[in-house]
């Protein structure tokens, strides 16, 4: 049904061709002041479109993006009692 994505992030050298990403996944965001673009893309095709857009004389850099291998079930945290109160009272 649905593939694992992952996000790319594209340094570019100008925002110009920001617009010919389009055809190798989803842009999501476009910084201007940075000059970089968010791509969304499958996860098992990740290694050729890193390969064929560093080829690319517009780009400076290609970055995968961190966030399916980041943790997020976190250890020893520990509930704010005030907050519980405040939950168990229905504020």
């Amino acid at each position: 049904m649905l593939s694992q994505r992952q996000g790319l992030i594209v340094w570019l050298h100008s925002l110009k061709q920001a617009k010919m990403l389009r055809r190798f996944g989803n842009v999501h965001y476009v910084s201007k002041r940075l000059k970089y673009v968010v791509l969304y893309c499958n996860a098992d095709e990740i290694e050729e479109l890193m390969a064929k857009l560093k080829s690319y004389s517009f780009i400076k850099k290609v970055e995968p993006s961190q966030k399916p291998f980041v943790k997020i079930e976190f250890e020893n945290s520990k509930p704010d009692k005030a907050k519980e109160y405040d939950y168990k009272m229905g504020i």
